[in-house]
């Protein structure tokens, strides 16, 4: 079960990286603007085992922000049970990013530990408000701490206006302890889906305002949908009442399939963000766009559909 939630946190991630900058504003304290070079690295990872096979590790994201000074970040999806397990596994990963990324110079090895969180997706009493790592050293002892989002502190007015909305996929999860009821009674569960129209009449404004793009739109509808199906498979009426009306938002072709034909294409990240302006002026014609941008004659039609759709 919780591969579809970590799943569903890589993809819109990955997919939609400026997402991320509101998360990461809100979890350090940063002031990133957005407009900042996201850089993501591998998320496997192999663990040196010595006399055994070494073990792969997965990381939910890896990616250094290249603002003034760049920074490394590590942020990881759970939803389980705390236990000192989790922080294990966290530490693991962090020395094995940092040993990954190390620099020896004259027999010096420098390793730099990234900025490492975890957004808990349900709230138990044992969920603490941070970790904290603990480094005996022969040279002194390093400590700091590792801030924990909860998911379920934030309402939906705080997600939007803190516009930190890569969590709109995983809002169900506040909803969860209510499922039995929903389920039972009509009129709990149209409560739940007045709330989710909501959420996706939100996103259409955002989306005409140009705060998001349609692309991003569709995949936090689509996570959306994916995650509530997942959460909710022991409940029929919830399935069905919140989960096609986001299955329904989608209408047409998928997210996912969009990006991905887009990158087969080679069109890179910057060519499409400079047709897109040129296209949200309506200044220029198709050709003429494509021949600025460098993108084919199809590919910025392709892109000029999105913003239709």
């Amino acid at each position: 079960m919780a591969n579809i939630y970590d799943g569903a946190f890589r993809t819109i991630l990955n997919d939609c990286q400026k997402l991320i900058i509101p998360i990461i504003n809100e979890i350090f304290g940063e002031t990133y603007t957005g407009e900042e070079e996201i850089r993501f690295f591998p998320n496997e990872h192999f663990l040196d085992q010595q006399d055994e096979a070494d073990k792969e590790r997965i990381t939910d994201t890896n990616f250094t922000v290249l603002g003034k000074i760049p920074k490394k970040y590590h942020v990881e999806c759970e939803s389980s049970l705390p236990d000192g397990k989790i922080t294990i596994r966290l530490f693991e990963y962090d020395a094995q990013i940092a040993l990954d990324e190390g620099e020896v110079t004259e027999e010096t090895l420098t390793v730099t530990f990234p900025n490492t969180s975890v957004l808990y997706l349900r709230t138990y009493k044992k969920t603490p408000d941070k970790m904290k790592y603990v480094i005996i050293t022969p040279g002194g002892t390093v400590q700091y701490d590792v801030p924990i989002m909860k998911l379920q502190t934030y309402s939906l007015n705080d997600i939007f206006e803190k516009s930190l909305l890569m969590l709109i996929p995983f809002y169900i999860f506040s909803h969860e302890k209510d499922f039995p009821e929903y389920n039972r009674n009509e009129r709990k569960l149209a409560e739940l889906k007045a709330e989710y129209q909501k959420i996706l009449e939100r996103l259409d404004e955002l989306e005409q305002q140009g705060v998001i793009g349609a692309f991003d739109k569709r995949t936090i509808i689509e996570l959306s949908g994916d995650v509530i199906k997942e959460i909710a498979q022991k409940y029929e009426n919830v399935q069905k009442g919140v989960g096609d009306m986001m299955s329904g938002a989608l209408i047409e072709t998928s997210a996912r399939t969009i990006l991905n034909q887009g990158k087969r294409q080679g069109i890179s990240e910057t060519q499409k963000k400079t047709a897109l302006r040129m296209l949200k002026r309506g200044k220029l014609t198709i050709e003429e766009i494509a021949e600025d941008s460098g993108l084919s004659v199809a590919e910025v039609e392709q892109l000029a559909g999105l913003l239709t759709v």
